[in-house]
C-alpha cells in the first residue's frame, strides 16, 4: 500500500484465472465508477491483451497464483515495461506469498496500492483506489 493512482483511474485490466472472481472484482470497480474493464486469465494473456491497447489500463488488478504465468512473473514483466498504472494484488491462498510478491513488485519499482487476502471487499478496492462508490456520500 505504498502510493495512491496520482491520476483517476479510468480503465482496469483484471488478471486471474477464476472466472468469477475477475467478474466480481470487474462489477465491484464500476461501483467506484471504472466501467472500462478488461479481464485476462493468467500473465501471458494479459502481456498480450496489454500489447492490443492503444493506452495502458490506469490500475491493474492481479492474482498471485494463476496457470502458465503466474502474478510474480507477470509483476517481473510488468516492471521491464515500465508499467506506470496502480497495481492491486490479490491472493487466495496465502499470505506470505502475496506480501513477497508485494515487495517485489515494489521493489521492481511498481505503483502497489494495495495487496489482499481474497476475497477482496468493496470497501478495500475503493479505499486502495483512492474512490468513493457510486451513490455513496464523500467522506
Amino acid at each position: 500500500m505504498n502510493a495512491k493512482c496520482e491520476a483517476t483511474p479510468a480503465s482496469a485490466l483484471v488478471v486471474d484465472d477464476d472466472e468469477f472472481a475477475c467478474d466480481v472484482v470487474q462489477e465491484m470497480l464500476g461501483l467506484t465508477g471504472i466501467d472500462d474493464v478488461r479481464t485476462a486469465r493468467n500473465g501471458r494473456v494479459a502481456l498480450q491483451v496489454l500489447e492490443t491497447l492503444q493506452t495502458p489500463p490506469t490500475v491493474l488488478v492481479c492474482d498471485v497464483f494463476m496457470p502458465d504465468m503466474d502474478g510474480i512473473e507477470f509483476l517481473e514483466q510488468l516492471a521491464q515495461q515500465k508499467f506506470s498504472g496502480g497495481i492491486i494484488i490479490l491472493s487466495g491462498v496465502d499470505a506470505q506469498m502475496l506480501n513477497l510478491s508485494t515487495q517485489i513488485a515494489s521493489a521492481r519499482g511498481l505503483n502497489v496500492l494495495g495487496s489482499f487476502i481474497k476475497p477482496v471487499t468493496l470497501e478495500q478496492l475503493a479505499t486502495a483506489l483512492g474512490r468513493p462508490l457510486i451513490g455513496q456520500p464523500v467522506p
